[in-house]
């Protein structure tokens, strides 16, 4: 594949760098958007970055105590694709934007508007490249392959998002095993433990047995497939494929778990919205949620002392793999105006005071490995917790997604489709057939506007 570092982005390319294509792009482009682009400005004196983040990134506390330390003033603007476009077009880009590594890196990367970060890295006293953890290399990319080449980005903190957490009480309620703290189940040994675990009455579920749709369905799919041995992807990541023998079977038992009814699924949701408030009411008795759920478990210690973390489920005869499906944290734009204090706060952010409190709340796993130790373990519970953890970074794998298309335009096509399988309308490999042709009718408009 053609590589883009160095390359000034064009107009056209643009179109490709959000789920709503031409759309997104024709807004970007217009007068209207250049406008609210510079809204962003400062006005003020001294050092800004302007940093592109969703709520709660970083907050009211941490600006100030980024002023005092760095003499850097940070002026948030909400997280919007469009926006984006329209500012990075208008040659006035935040310094530094979110995204998530596990899908967002190649993507940006591939359109040559993410600065490349090795040379900063390489003269860093802060973030030194060996003290990076492996998750990081989801913000790698070497033109073709995520995972290898330089970095775009970095990951704030993570989780393997294929682990679950379980509750021993709603096991021990309906006698069900514990699973091994060593060793991982297989899928179909974790879907017969959440057939077991549910709770029902009067038509109603009252205890979900288990919720396994990780952080979105088309990178979940992506990590299941991986786990069967395969990839979703065919080799140059240009097409999807779901009619191999290790997708298949990933598709097929993702559609027997929406089937089953055991969890939130397209056609069954989660009244709550997502696992956590539904975990912490006792209401669900496994969540695939990954670390990252602990330090909202953690808040609740009658919850927290019953909670287990487990490894994450194998295909019986397929590989032990462990993916992160985020790895959310910034990149800097290509055309960013001040980079180095960009830089500046790159460092802190990710290295100092605000690494270092995340760390300690246990909302994932930090992303430098000198800062592990600070996760919490004071307790019984928490240290079975990181036992559990450690372990499975043994088993970290990154699972390269496509640079073509948005997840989010994907997870559109095939949130679409799948319900008709998910409630027996539909054989797999009809299914199989449509997710083909509509997923990757995406995938080459985005090809044709990178290449």
């Amino acid at each position: 594949m053609r590589s883009y570092a160095g390359a000034p982005p064009s107009r056209r390319r643009f179109l490709a760098l959000s789920a709503g294509g031409a759309v997104a792009g024709a807004a970007a482009l217009s007068g209207c958007a250049l406008q609210v682009a510079g809204a962003a400005d400062s006005g003020g004196g001294g050092d800004s970055v302007t940093v592109m983040m969703a709520e709660g990134d970083i907050t009211d506390d941490q600006i100030k105590q980024a002023r005092k330390e760095l003499g850097i003033s940070i002026i948030r603007v909400k997280y919007d694709v469009t926006r984006l476009i329209a500012m990075i077009t208008a040659g006035k880009p935040p310094e530094l934007v979110r995204g998530v590594g596990a899908t967002d890196g190649p993507y940006f990367a591939a359109r040559g508007v993410a600065e490349n970060l090795d040379p900063y890295f390489a003269r860093s006293a802060i973030l030194k490249v060996d003290d990076l953890d492996p998750v990081n290399d989801l913000w790698r990319w070497d033109g073709r392959t995520q995972g290898k080449g330089p970095r775009y980005g970095m990951a704030k903190d993570f989780s393997q998002d294929s682990m679950y957490w379980y509750n021993t009480a709603l096991f021990d309620q309906k006698s069900v095993a514990h699973p091994s703290a060593t060793e991982p189940i297989t899928y179909e040994e974790w879907l017969e433990k959440a057939r077991q675990l549910t709770q029902r009455k009067g038509g109603q579920t009252r205890v979900f047995g288990g919720s396994y749709n990780g952080l979105g369905i088309t990178i979940n799919l992506a990590a299941l497939t991986a786990a069967a041995g395969g990839n979703l992807f065919t080799d140059d990541y240009a097409t999807i494929d779901f009619s191999s023998p290790e997708a298949r079977k990933a598709l097929a038992w993702y559609v027997d778990y929406a089937r089953a009814g055991v969890g939130p699924s397209l056609i069954n949701p989660n009244p709550d919205a997502w696992d956590g408030p539904t975990y912490l009411a006792d209401r669900m008795a496994m969540s695939n949620s990954g670390y990252w759920l602990g330090g909202m478990i953690n808040t609740d210690e009658k919850v927290a002392k019953v909670s287990r973390l487990a490894a994450a489920p194998r295909f019986a005869g397929g590989p032990r793999i462990s993916a992160c499906q985020g790895g959310t944290g910034f990149w800097m734009p290509k055309k960013a105006r001040n980079k180095e204090a960009a830089w500046r706060v790159f460092e802190w952010f990710f290295g100092q005071g605000p690494a270092k409190d995340r760390a300690t709340g246990g909302w994932g796993i930090p992303t430098l490995k000198s800062l592990q130790p600070l996760m919490p373990r004071q307790k019984g519970y928490q240290k079975q917790v990181v036992a559990v953890q450690e372990a499975e970074l043994k088993h970290f794998s990154v699972v390269s997604f496509t640079p073509y298309a948005k997840v989010e335009a994907l997870d559109a096509v095939i949130n679409l489709i799948i319900p008709a399988a998910m409630r027996g309308q539909m054989s797999i490999g009809t299914l199989i057939d449509r997710l083909n042709d509509k997923t990757n009718e995406e995938m080459k408009r985005g090809k044709e506007l990178v290449s």
